[in-house]
């Protein structure tokens, strides 16, 4: 079996990160594509083949409004990812940890009564504004979400359509939590729908896939990792909590 080739091409038309996604989802159907990276500065796609194969292959699998140009000779690897990597796991992750801090800050104040918080309930406001929040930032681009979600959500990749559905699932559920609507059912439901979420995360975490987390929409550039895990994990133990002891 010949060695793997690897080409880089310019891609045009790429303005955000749902874009990465796209293009990164349409490159991957290649029988002969074996690994994917697209960046947006430079807007470029280094793809790791079986085999030479056209461009014109490529271009085919891809939305109108991307075009690859010829092929880029001597792109030095390490500058493609050079923002990334001088990045601090802080500077990385600061837009998810602000909205953990916002709506922890808020679910506390909002849970104290005579001098002490109701444990339960700051979680139940907790739950209420992840869902809302994480929501609203994954309609801000419907469809940049379902690609990028497709990517490594396991039912999401064999039904794309699922991927549309899953922020009006997390609203439902946000606006259940602000309801106190039948708590049972509404913590059943996170477990079943964030648990199951968990295990394409968990998969592509453990194949160390270079995806982007979807988890806040396409807006922000969140690499999928140990975090996304943890924030699953979070709400499937809440959840749980609020079923036993609420």
């Amino acid at each position: 079996m010949a060695d793997p080739l690897s080409r880089t091409f310019p891609i045009s038309g790429m303005t955000c990160s749902g874009c990465l996604a796209a293009v990164k989802f349409a490159l991957q159907k290649h029988a002969s594509v074996k690994k994917v990276e697209v960046t947006l500065d430079p807007p470029h796609a280094t793809v790791l083949l079986d085999g030479p194969i056209p461009p014109g292959q490529l271009q085919a699998l891809l939305p109108t409004k991307y075009r690859i140009g010829p092929e880029v000779v001597q792109l030095q690897a390490a500058s493609v990812r050079k923002d990334e990597v001088q990045r601090t796991w802080l500077a990385t992750y600061k837009p998810l940890l602000i909205v953990f801090a916002f709506i922890t800050g808020v679910s506390l104040l909002t849970a104290l009564y005579d001098g002490r918080v109701d444990g339960m309930l700051a979680m139940r406001h907790f739950m209420a504004g992840f869902f809302l929040v994480f929501a609203f930032f994954k309609l801000l681009d419907l469809k940049g979400f379902a690609t990028s979600y497709a990517m490594y959500d396991v039912l999401a990749h064999k039904v794309p359509s699922y991927g549309f559905v899953y922020p009006f699932i997390e609203l439902i559920l946000g606006l259940a939590y602000v309801l106190g609507w039948r708590p049972m059912l509404t913590n059943t439901a996170t477990i079943a729908v964030m648990g199951f979420s968990l295990i394409g995360v968990l998969r592509s975490v453990l194949n160390k896939q270079r995806i982007q987390c979807a988890c806040l929409g396409t807006g922000f550039n969140l690499p999928m990792s140990t975090v996304t895990i943890v924030e699953d994990l979070l709400m499937v133990f809440m959840a749980a909590a609020m079923l036993v002891f609420g």
